[in-house]
C-alpha cells in the first residue's frame, strides 16, 4: 500500500517541483500548475494524466483509478487509491505527471540520471 510519505520526498526532490498545502491539502506543483495533489485525508491521489488516455486507465484498473469530478473533466487528470498501489507504482506515477509539466530537456536528464526508473 502507498502512502503520502512514499511519494512526497520524490515530490521535493523532482527537478523545479515544490510542496505546498492549499485549504489543507498537500499538492506538488511546477511554477503554478499542479501536478500531484492529495485529498484531506491523504488516500487518494489526483495527478497529471493525459485525458485521452484516461477512459482507458480508469477501465482497466477501476479498483484502482477513477475519473476526476465533473469540474475537473476538462484536465489531463485522474485519480488513484493509494490503498491499491504499492510504492513504487506511486512514484511512478509522479514522474509521469511531473514530465508533463516540464519542458522535454529537464526530464531526459532526470532518465539519464535515473534509467531504473525513481527510487
Amino acid at each position: 500500500m502507498a502512502t503520502v510519505d512514499d511519494v512526497r520526498a520524490l515530490g521535493s526532490e523532482l527537478e523545479r517541483s515544490y510542496e505546498v498545502f492549499v485549504r489543507g491539502r498537500l499538492k506538488f506543483r511546477v511554477g503554478q500548475i499542479v501536478y500531484v495533489a492529495f485529498d484531506l485525508e491523504e488516500t487518494v491521489m489526483g495527478f497529471a494524466f493525459p485525458r485521452e488516455e484516461r477512459e482507458a486507465l480508469v477501465g482497466g484498473a477501476p479498483e484502482t483509478f477513477e475519473m476526476p469530478g465533473e469540474s475537473d473533466l476538462r484536465f489531463n487528470w485522474v485519480h488513484a487509491r493509494l490503498a491499491a498501489l504499492d510504492p513504487g507504482e506511486a512514484r511512478e506515477l509522479v514522474v509521469d505527471a511531473w514530465r508533463m509539466v516540464v519542458p522535454q530537456k529537464v526530464w531526459r536528464a532526470y532518465d539519464s540520471a535515473h534509467p531504473d526508473g525513481p527510487g
